[in-house]
């Protein structure tokens, strides 16, 4: 298909590519206007009906839209803004140049402007500014019948119709009713008869992180948000939910790697980019390392006079390491995912106390026979290798589950305390534990 569509652009046959293109998905188009390059980009949007063309401009990667923007009038640009549901062309805006933005505003419609002015108001991944307020709402004491005259009227509007919000005189949500009651009821019944009392709902200054939360709890696709005297204010439907998971995990993922979190593809980064996002925490963990390197140093006599200990330093730091990634990686997702909160702290420490002992144990003890019958170390010295690896196993299981629930409850980011701290906290205690183990055995 790709083929097709790019030699159809080469030959200049607009009008059989126009038949082409136009009878696939809005998506598809996107995907396909994405290969292209700049300049046939701009012809074939140009190509595609103006309900089309807001669909499939909604669905493009947002440096393809300020592309699309940039080549078409004021006038044009504004058209397409106007159809595009209000969150989407908030998003839009946002990224735009402040005028560029006030021109193509001032040809929008009034009520475009308005959407798009109250949309940005609310703070930067809040429920408030992710949510579409366009949806569709009737009175209690409305009729059915009356109902599905406004759904007539106004669902064509709407960014769904599968749920129509119940409100009183002063817009306060009272409940929901879905399209199936709406039509399976009595013309003449009214909606609070059969409408769903208390629903589910988020207030507009709720994080989007929670909001995604509480989609997956409820197992619903849409939520109403309300403003701070219940009055309903906008909806959030599940489409836009699955682009605030994919962009937190990403998030989360980038914080995990020790990278400064950034929402540009990694192909559109350029190589400072790139650079800007790595180097401020391996500088920070360059520096905290200098920790590791003055344990060594204090300890440098003991190497000195039983240098074979030496050998093993690397094996130890590296499986404390392993061992407080594994727990903290865990810890990391189970907090995101509610499993565990604050209080279930000492539950926690219980737990990973126990799972160290084993694990610990179990890699002591191979590691013992390992030492003795492969690399014929004495008897002492493998003793004080397994003893040193159990107890760094111990501390580093104990340590990597505590710090994530500790930041947590600090109100930071639990992904912060990933890896790359923990490695460089247990880097540093494995090798404190290893030669004071050492001094006290062999009285260095």
């Amino acid at each position: 298909m790709m083929d097709n569509i790019k030699e159809l652009v080469d030959t200049n046959e607009y009008s059989k590519l126009k038949k082409e293109i136009i009878e696939l998905d809005e998506a598809d188009i996107a995907e396909i206007l994405e290969d292209l390059d700049e300049k046939s980009l701009v012809k074939v949007f140009r190509l595609l009906p103006k309900n089309i063309a807001a669909e499939t401009f909604s669905e493009l990667e947002i440096d393809y839209q300020q592309l699309i923007i940039n080549s078409l009038t004021t006038k044009e640009a504004a058209i397409i803004i106007d159809d595009m549901a209000a969150d989407d062309a908030t998003d839009l805006i946002e990224e735009m140049p402040s005028n560029v933005v006030k021109k193509i505003l001032a040809q929008t419609t009034k009520e475009t402007r308005k959407d798009i002015n109250h949309l940005l108001h609310y703070p930067d991944a809040s429920a408030g500014s992710i949510m579409t307020v366009e949806f569709l709402d009737v009175k209690a004491n409305a009729t059915v019948s009356k109902a599905m005259s406004d759904i007539r009227r106004k669902g064509k509007d709407a960014e769904t119709i599968d749920f129509c919000f119940v409100l009183d005189r002063e817009r306060r949500l009272l409940g929901n009713v879905s399209l199936t009651q709406i039509v399976l009821a009595s013309p003449n019944k009214l909606i609070k008869n059969i409408m769903e009392d208390n629903p589910i709902k988020v207030n507009t200054l709720t994080d989007q992180e929670d909001v995604a939360a509480m989609f997956q709890k409820y197992d619903v696709t849409v939520m109403p948000v309300v403003d701070s005297e219940e009055r309903l204010v906008g909806i959030i439907t599940i489409d836009d939910i699955m682009d605030i998971i994919e962009e937190e995990t990403t998030e989360d993922i980038e914080k995990m790697a020790a990278i400064v979190p950034t929402e540009k593809p990694y192909l559109k980064m350029s190589l400072w980019d790139i650079c800007k996002s790595r180097l401020p925490w391996l500088l920070f963990l360059m520096i905290s390392a200098t920790f590791t390197s003055s344990i060594i140093s204090t300890y440098e006599a003991s190497l000195a006079s039983y240098a074979v200990l030496t050998l093993f330093i690397p094996m130890i730091m590296g499986t404390g390491g392993n061992a407080g990634g594994q727990s903290s990686v865990t810890i990391i997702r189970a907090l995101s995912l509610d499993e565990v909160e604050f209080k279930d702290t000492f539950k926690v420490f219980l737990k990973e106390l126990c799972v160290g002992l084993i694990c610990g144990l179990i890699l002591a003890i191979c590691n013992f026979g390992k030492l003795l019958l492969v690399e014929h170390v004495s008897v002492i010295v493998a003793l004080i290798v397994c003893l040193a690896l159990l107890i760094t196993v111990i501390f580093a299981k104990i340590i990597g589950s505590l710090l994530p629930i500790l930041a947590s409850k600090l109100h930071l980011d639990p992904a912060v305390m990933a890896n790359p701290i923990i490695t460089t906290i247990i880097d540093a205690l494995s090798l404190v534990i290893y030669f004071t183990i050492a001094s006290n055995i062999l009285g260095i």
